[in-house]
């Protein structure tokens, strides 16, 4: 999973990033200091997983992993090459869903580009910069394509397509707004890779005092969730700041800290939780002496092509799955006291994969 962290200028995106993966993306109170877009690789927390490597005494465990790319600060303006201009536009075409980090914190010392806090404002700032790069990219497709419907009449589903799309662009609104049931019409809205048709979490960055009712009483938070809500965006509360210090702690530490704060969880477990859900995914787990695993597939993906993700020759080979629920193997202790409960199931090629599956793949190449 790739992430694309966006945000106007002294928001808190690049605290954000560095704490989420201690890349050390230098952060600064002016514009532009992300002059190339910083990439970092994060850990997916996961307790299952050692609790599995124990109990098989894996040499390796190896948990899934998230790909965080912060992009320079976006300014009104940048689609037409002002501030540091489109150029890092690009890098948003190939994540997965955006972060867009709003400033939902007053502080007189940080200054806003814009000489106020407005989370709705700074949202639209940013939602126009994509729209207006997606409508660069679909009045070419249209052109191309009006073109070649002279000549093929299959096209003209296409060119009707891209033309009610571009109005609802024109009207100011999100591409993943569109609503479109034909599932060709559907298959070419995917394949536009427009930006502003990839799914969203809002994190609103908040100050430490709006952490414990998680932004309840702060009116910024509640702007950004009542626009989240109306189209169908996460959002999730964080406060960049602490997020950096817990960045520096190690794990005992750190539940300290978070219990200090009234906090369950840290900002990079909420983003990651919002993250999976909003991109409907799941992890299944592989444990054996050699390595326990977790392995990313969305939600509704069969046993062969979730084999398909450890190697394309148990896709290719599948015979079944023998799979047990993670918590009935840790409550029995061992795979053979697990199969001797009728814990362990005997899978095949239509079984639908569960969060939290323990899977053992036989196949013949």
């Amino acid at each position: 999973m790739k992430l694309g962290i966006v945000g106007l200028p002294n928001v808190g995106k690049s605290t954000l990033f560095n704490s989420l993966t201690k890349a050390g993306a230098e952060s600064a109170n002016y514009p532009f200091c992300t002059i190339d877009p910083n990439v970092g690789v994060v850990a997916v927390p996961d307790e299952r997983l050692k609790l599995l490597g124990d109990l098989y005494h894996s040499k390796k465990v190896t948990p899934a992993v998230i790909e965080f790319v912060d992009i320079a600060g976006l300014v009104k303006g940048a689609s037409k090459g002002e501030g540091l201009g489109n150029q890092f536009l690009s890098h948003i075409r190939e994540v997965d869903a955006i972060v867009h980090v709003v400033r939902c914190f007053e502080d007189s010392n940080v200054i806003h580009v814009d000489g106020s806090v407005d989370p709705l404002r700074d949202i639209e700032t940013i939602d126009l910069e994509l729209i207006f790069a997606d409508l660069e990219v679909l009045e070419r497709r249209l052109s191309k394509t009006a073109k070649s419907a002279f000549n093929d009449k299959s096209l003209v589903k296409e060119v009707d397509l891209l033309k009610a799309l571009k109005a609802h662009l024109e009207d100011g609104k999100a591409a993943r707004t569109f609503v479109c049931d034909d599932e060709d019409q559907l298959a070419i809205l995917g394949s536009l890779n427009l930006l502003t048709y990839k799914p969203v979490i809002f994190a609103a960055n908040v100050g430490e005092d709006d952490l414990a009712d998680d932004g309840a009483s702060n009116p910024h938070v509640q702007k950004v969730r009542a626009f989240a809500a109306e189209t169908g965006s996460q959002v999730f509360v964080i406060c960049a700041q602490i997020e950096e210090e817990i960045a520096e702690l190690d794990d005992d530490e750190k539940t300290m800290f978070l219990e200090d704060l009234g906090l369950k969880e840290s900002g990079l477990e909420k983003l990651i939780a919002a993250s999976y859900d909003l991109l409907g995914l799941l992890s299944f787990l592989t444990s054996g002496e050699d390595e326990t695993r977790a392995w990313t597939i969305k939600k509704g993906t069969k046993a062969p092509q979730a084999a398909g993700k450890i190697h394309s020759d148990f896709e290719r080979g599948f015979i079944r799955a023998e799979v047990v629920n993670y918590k009935d193997l840790l409550d029995c202790g061992a795979y053979a006291a697990a199969r001797d409960k009728g814990l362990v199931r005997l899978e095949g090629k239509d079984y639908v994969v569960q969060d939290g599956d323990v899977i053992l793949f036989r196949f013949n190449v």
